[in-house]
């Protein structure tokens, strides 16, 4: 019955529930800011481009978007229809970024706990709120 689902689906599915969690409705901004760590590396919120794009209001921005940043033809390509990183899509992304965009260039391999991707989607949203 479920056998046309792909893992892809799947993830899809358990992420989005997540982000209608307790969990996710007790996101800690604080606890966002600790999670960014594992982003920092290429990611900045200074509004200049590392080896990824600024994330300076990442959130509800336009996908593939940033300016003076070289996206991956896939990442440009998951952006052509208008999506937005909503917090929907940064959860998919955030577990599983290669799942999400297939020929990403970016090597990370996801946030694996649910709490944690909601915490650093609640430190997107607004830096200061981690202060």
């Amino acid at each position: 019955m479920f056998k046309h689902f792909t893992t892809a689906t799947w993830l899809s599915a358990i992420v989005a529930a997540s982000l209608f969690s307790p969990a996710a409705a007790a996101a800690d901004a604080t606890a966002g800011k600790k999670a960014f760590r594992l982003c920092a590396a290429c990611h900045a919120l200074d509004g200049k481009n590392r080896v990824g794009p600024h994330l300076d209001g990442v959130v509800d921005r336009p996908v593939a978007s940033v300016e003076g940043f070289r996206y991956s033809k896939a990442m440009v390509a998951f952006g052509e229809d208008g999506k937005v990183w909503d917090e929907q899509h940064l959860a998919e992304y955030l577990a599983a970024p290669r799942t999400t965009v297939k020929g990403t260039t970016m090597a990370f391999a996801g946030v694996k706990k649910p709490e944690d991707i909601a915490n650093l989607i609640e430190f997107l949203k607004d830096p200061a709120a981690a202060d």
